[in-house]
């Protein structure tokens, strides 16, 4: 069964900087678009970034110019690089694979909390 295995996260403050990582089976990664969603509490999971497998690469709004998505395709891993976090980035952070790019298949990860304290 296809799984996706999430690391990084953590606690900081204000300003401060985390990078998050997820790591798909080579079958996946190497056909899916990657990347991750958030969800603070008692709020919906909302997008946060993607990167396909053809490097076209999406962010939210108020990430952009913070936020920096990569792949490592040697290691089937996408990482997530996040600066200058603000408090509101509190959240659950999901690592998602779409393969071939289609929603119907969406795999997640099991979730890493990043907490920025003011």
């Amino acid at each position: 069964q296809a799984q996706l295995i999430e690391s990084g996260g953590g606690s900081v403050p204000a300003g401060g900087s985390l990078r998050l990582s997820c790591t798909a089976s080579r079958r996946t990664f190497g056909a899916s678009t990657m990347g991750w969603f958030r969800q603070a509490p008692g709020k919906e999971r909302e997008f946060v970034a993607s990167m396909s497998w053809t490097g076209v690469i999406h962010y939210r709004d108020d990430v952009s110019g913070r936020f920096t998505i990569s792949r490592d395709n040697d290691n089937n891993t996408v990482h997530l690089e996040m600066n200058s976090l603000k408090p509101e980035d509190t959240a659950v952070y999901y690592c998602m694979a779409d393969f071939l790019g289609s929603v119907a298949g969406r795999l997640w990860g099991q979730g890493t909390q990043v907490i920025v304290s003011s």
